[in-house]
């Protein structure tokens, strides 16, 4: 049996939608370039990325650039342009990872896409792109590009078709790539 498919319903997330959003995060960055080389092994990835996730939200949440789609079943976390330092700080190959990109990340007033994830469960569905659109329409309006980065080569196609373009391509500790991409 099929599901109909519903607009989703998307709204700015609070403390309350937590739980939701981080397992989200979780269960759909399981097989995830970049959160299997912050989190290699199997025995303790729940653990560190619902460490990961939860720290991401946290340091998000309470600036209303956080969406969650249908009460989580899909998140997106943004930087807006003037969003304080992140009170999360990454550590081991997290750390590696965040100091490489940023690196290379343009300064340049800019929205960003930190994180987008939609639960496994309700991929196909477009509740990616539902939940990421709050974000895009922020930065359009102030006139601003949205960036973001991944290191799953199949994003690529799945961003480039809606506007984003490849800024800037790297390895991180000589063994995972990441892609910088760029809306107008």
């Amino acid at each position: 049996m099929t599901t109909p498919l519903t607009e989703p319903v998307i709204e700015v997330a609070t403390p309350a939608h937590r739980a939701a959003a981080v397992a989200t995060v979780v269960s759909a960055f399981a097989a995830d370039p970049a959160f299997r080389y912050f989190c290699p092994d199997d025995e303790t990835y729940l653990s560190d990325a619902e460490a990961i996730a939860g720290g991401l939200f946290d340091s998000r949440v309470g600036h209303g650039t956080v969406w969650v789609a249908d009460g989580g079943a899909a998140v997106a976390m943004w930087d807006g342009p003037d969003a304080p330092p992140s009170s999360h700080t990454p550590i081991g190959r997290f750390a590696v990872y965040e100091h490489a990109v940023a690196a290379v990340m343009p300064r340049y007033p800019r929205w960003y896409l930190g994180v987008l994830a939609c639960h496994p469960e309700r991929r196909g569905q477009r509740l990616g792109r539902a939940v990421m659109a709050p974000g895009l329409r922020r930065a359009a309006g102030a006139g601003l590009p949205a960036l973001l980065e991944t290191s799953n080569p199949g994003n690529v196609a799945v961003y480039r078709s809606v506007g984003f373009d490849v800024l800037e391509h790297l390895t991180v500790d000589a063994e995972l790539p990441v892609w910088i991409m760029r809306r107008p």
